[in-house]
């Protein structure tokens, strides 16, 4: 049975009752007038706007200090959670790591049902971020994920049992499709991107038939192999800002991995596409051209996925300036004229207004700290690049870092108070050309760059990751200033959720759950949560009871690459669905925080002289940083090296060329020159760390 809901009984069209279905009935017109329904959050946004921002006010800045666990719900794995749960007609549907789906009572927390897609663990080791999940689609009685390995599947909404699944990737050489985003539903059309432009994938966004399941349209980002027909017209167009060949032999990237929005009015879909492949467009393009439609908000026919217009943020890039950012629809008063706009902060670090209908762009200003260009020249739209950010000729420090000045975590904007709350970041990258040749493969010379340097010595990591902070940033897009900032110790913090309660919620990187005044920024109430928050919260209404829910789990990108710095944060990766309403009496379990006992290390290899271990640290940077952390230290979401037992020490070649692909550790023995000369080089330069983490330990102790 499913649980009660205030809004079971409302009101169905005429094509809902000829589906014969009472269950999760959400449909076009019941997502335009979703407010009608503010007890729900029906898509990954709440509506078709993107705007996350909920009428609700039961909840509001004069009692939220009241706010207490309602109940909380474990998943079943331990790693980055980024998902949006969906809640409609008394069901909470809800996505965690390899994703795995759940269906759980809103008001209990009990679990309904659980669909586990069987995700092959190995495929976690070939993407760039984390076996990530952003959430579901819900639509006409059906529930839908992407799953990791690429497969689109259709649930029952009733019973969790398969309705259909198809595989989304192309069959045309590149091995590295994922897919991490939400998908969405527009006029009977599922729509999904994928991911894995850093490890040589050819992007594009494809629809699906709801009910079948078949291929309804694609549209490819990036132009393919010109040596055949074009996919589409536009493509030829495209075709003219690439160089070269590496581009179509490793794919170009160009993956919409997350961002796709739909407005009913104009019946315009918006994408938003990712970075290069390679990163370098001196690899990727000979140094040269725009390379349409990397790092670009692309408008098109939701019926046909033709092209209408686009615009790109990052023309060349050459620093992984993604513009998948999260999309926003709102109407602003520019200049004494009613616009209705699109709103956009990528990772370059500008906040963009454009108008949807035409893709103008109306106004450009940076939100965070920015070198790589000193402005947003108006008339044309591009940016003004400075010399800071061409790292050709030598390495260049450039702001913002990889990461971004906004990465996934999505803003929400808020109506009443004019104001989009963006989870920004402070950080900076050295960038550098890379000597190696680009290889289709999972290490950090695919992007075209010089592995990541980060200091060995702790002091000095501990000075360095105080220059990583981050900011829960309120943004007037009119005024293209902030309103007020609060800043952050920490980066990778948490998407927000804003509320006619003068509310903004947000997660946070050291554990905790917070709720402040959306006009102010003054923090109103906050609580622990275990582990690192990043997925964006969300909030509905039951039977006249408000509640709000944070997804937790600590995870992704930077979790990952920069296990130092990411570790001297302290919280581990403890997955769960948190759910607070007023006067709440839960109770969450203590945080995980055991002292891990450091096994006694092998014995240096005396034959291993000062150079060979460079190259051991150069050979580890390279391929393994990606997962276990830049010079062998984890922040915990996946297993730390230094801390190997006497037998994994000992099967350390066969573990490498995938003795526990089982458990996801794929092989890479066939990048590591496809012997073991290499992979002994990285074992030694592992148990060389694993010595200096006892030497550290000693002296700590001893201080």
């Amino acid at each position: 049975m499913l649980p009660a809901c205030s809004q079971s009984d409302a009101p169905h069209t005429d094509d809902e009752a000829a589906k014969g279905t009472e269950v999760a009935a959400v449909d076009g017109k019941r997502l335009r007038a979703a407010d009608g329904e503010s007890g729900a959050w029906m898509s990954h946004g709440r509506t078709y706007s993107e705007q996350r921002y909920s009428p609700l006010d039961a909840i509001n800045d004069d009692n939220v200090d009241r706010l207490g666990l309602a109940w909380s719900f474990k998943l079943d794995v331990d790693r980055g959670v980024e998902a949006t749960p969906i809640v409609v007609d008394g069901v909470m549907y809800t996505t965690g790591p390899y994703s795995i789906v759940y269906a759980l009572d809103p008001v209990s927390g009990e679990l309904i049902w659980k669909y586990d897609p069987q995700v092959p663990r190995a495929t976690g080791g070939k993407a760039c971020c984390g076996v990530v999940n952003r959430g579901v689609a819900v639509w006409q009685g059906k529930v839908y994920v992407g799953a990791f390995d690429g497969r689109l599947i259709a649930l029952d909404a009733a019973s969790g049992e398969v309705v259909w699944e198809t595989n989304t990737i192309v069959d045309n050489g590149y091995p590295n499709y994922t897919i991490t985003g939400a998908p969405r539903v527009v006029k009977g059309k599922v729509l999904i991107g994928n991911g894995g432009a850093e490890l040589g994938v050819r992007g594009y966004v494809s629809a699906y038939d709801a009910d079948t399941g078949d291929l309804d349209w694609r549209f490819f980002t990036v132009p393919g192999d010109p040596s055949k027909p074009v996919e589409n017209d536009i493509l030829e167009m495209a075709r003219e800002t690439w160089h070269g060949e590496t581009y179509y032999k490793q794919g170009g990237g160009g993956t919409v991995w997350d961002s796709i929005a739909y407005d009913p009015e104009l019946d315009q879909l918006y994408i938003g596409v990712g970075n290069g492949s390679p990163w370098n467009i001196a690899d990727r393009s000979e140094g040269k051209g725009d390379n349409l439609f990397l790092s670009s908000i692309v408008a098109l026919d939701p019926d046909t996925g033709e092209y209408i217009w686009h615009y790109q943020t990052t023309p060349g890039d050459k620093w992984d300036y993604t513009a998948t950012q999260h999309l926003v629809q709102a109407e602003l008063s520019l200049d004494g004229e009613r616009r209705k706009v699109l709103m956009q902060a990528p990772k370059n670090g500008f906040f963009y207004v454009i108008d949807r209908e035409t893709g103008e762009l109306l106004s450009a200003e940076n939100y965070v700290p920015v070198n790589w260009a000193e402005g947003i020249d108006m008339d044309t739209g591009r940016p003004i690049f400075s010399e800071a950010g061409d790292y050709s000729e030598k390495p260049k420090l450039v702001t913002p870092s990889p990461f971004g000045g906004h990465n996934w975590q999505p803003m929400s904007y808020n109506p009443d108070t004019g104001l989009v709350y963006i989870p920004a970041q402070y950080a900076s990258f050295l960038y550098a050309d890379s000597e190696a040749d680009p290889i289709v493969a999972l290490n950090l010379w695919n992007i075209g760059l010089e592995p990541l340097e980060l200091p060995e010595d702790p002091d000095e990591i501990d000075a360095l990751a105080e220059q990583f902070h981050g900011a829960l940033l309120a943004w007037d897009p009119v005024k293209q200033e902030a309103a007020w900032k609060v800043e952050h110790p920490h980066l990778w913090n948490g998407g927000t959720l804003t509320t006619a309660g003068n509310l903004v919620f947000q997660g946070n990187a050291q554990g905790e759950v917070r709720a402040y005044a959306a006009d102010s920024g003054e923090l109103l109430w906050k609580s622990r949560a275990n582990s690192g928050v990043l997925a964006g919260p969300m909030t509905y209404e039951i039977d006249g009871e408000q509640y709000v829910t944070f997804m937790v789990g600590w995870g992704g990108a930077f979790t990952l690459l920069t296990g130092p710095l990411a570790s001297r944060i302290d919280v581990q990766p403890e997955s769960r669905v948190l759910t607070y309403k007023l006067d709440g009496k839960g109770k969450l379990p203590p945080p995980r925080n055991e002292p891990r006992p450091v096994p006694e290390p092998p014995e240096r290899d005396a034959d291993i002289g000062a150079e060979s271990l460079a190259t051991g640290k150069y050979l580890y940077n390279g391929v393994c940083a990606t997962c276990h952390g830049v010079n062998v230290e984890s922040s915990g979401v996946v297993p730390d090296l230094r801390y190997l037992d006497a037998e994994t020490h000992e099967h350390f070649a066969a573990i490498v060329h995938g003795a526990r692909a089982h458990q996801g550790m794929p092989s890479f023995g066939h990048i590591l020159g496809g012997d073991n000369d290499q992979i002994r080089l990285v074992h030694e330069y592992v148990i060389k760390r694993s010595h200096d983490l006892v030497a550290d330990i000693e002296k700590a102790s001893s201080e």
